[in-house]
């Protein structure tokens, strides 16, 4: 299937975005001959800094395929942006409404007609410590096993030192480096023509983010945690902490409260002995 071309508003995006991306950052990409020259397919991509889209995207218009990204469906609404991101051709994400499912439905007709869709898997800035990459969400599992195209993983390091999760101003001196190295597809074929279940696109998000963390291993020169980070098992875990927290309180209180009516009964009984 030819590959769409790149039109008007992405040619327009990189000569804006391009050039204070190259003065910000120099560049060290690899796997470049990892990402299909023809054909719809799935790139799946760690997320560790608010530039890190931009970034990545200048990667992957270097390829001359360029990614179609899940975005909020608030971006599209409105004023420039908002036509930038229609003209560009990403896909809105409507969380938390019956349109949610919508956005798998635009990324699996996408990848039909040849497009690239870029996944953030972990759906999130990374909240690991270290930046690792944490447990990703299915939604690429998804569209990979309807489609059966090829998931590229892509591991990227260096825009996150510029500007680092969360912070609001970026640490532009020295000049960083972005890395990025694309792996060879995922073999996701023994998940194929078995039933969807939740279990399954588990396992098979497990298999995808699992070769972005050996990527991205290779790129820091460093092992990853044997268990990645879980945002909901850390969640559950401080829940449960605060209830413990918050009963231990109420013992403690129960027991103060407890030795203030003994004492106050024994102070009575004294003051009615004395007076008797």
């Amino acid at each position: 299937m030819p590959r769409r071309r790149i039109g008007f508003w992405y040619r327009f995006a990189a000569v804006l975005c391009k050039p204070p991306l190259v003065v910000l950052i120099k560049r060290d990409w690899r796997g470049m001959e990892n990402i299909p020259a023809e054909g719809g397919f799935i790139t799946a991509v760690n997320h560790n800094s608010h530039v890190d889209p931009f970034a990545y995207a200048h990667y992957q218009y270097n390829t001359g395929r360029v990614p179609r990204f899940l975005a909020k469906a608030g971006l599209f609404r409105k004023g420039f942006v908002g036509a930038a991101m229609r003209g560009t051709g990403q896909i809105p994400v409507y969380r938390e409404s019956t349109d949610a499912l919508s956005a798998f439905r635009a990324a699996i007709d996408a990848v039909e007609r040849g497009e690239c869709v870029a996944f953030y898997p972990e759906g999130t800035l990374t909240r690991d410590p270290d930046g690792w990459p944490m447990t990703g969400k299915t939604g690429a599992a998804r569209v990979a096993l309807q489609t059966k195209c090829p998931v590229i993983p892509v591991a990227q390091w260096g825009a996150n030192e510029l500007l680092p999760p969360y912070a609001k101003k970026p640490d532009i001196l020295p000049r960083k480096t972005h890395h990025v190295l694309a792996g060879p597809p995922v073999d996701l074929s023994a998940f194929y023509d078995r039933e969807m279940s939740p279990d399954l696109l588990k396992e098979a998000t497990e298999v995808i983010m699992a070769a972005v963390t050996a990527l991205l291993e290779e790129i820091r020169g460093e092992k990853a945690p044997e268990t990645p980070y879980d945002p909901r098992q850390v969640r559950i875990e401080q829940r449960r902490r605060t209830a413990a927290q918050e009963k231990t309180q109420e013992t403690a209180q129960a027991q103060t409260r407890a030795h203030a009516q003994g004492t106050a009964q024994v102070q009575a009984q004294r003051e009615e002995g004395q007076g008797t």
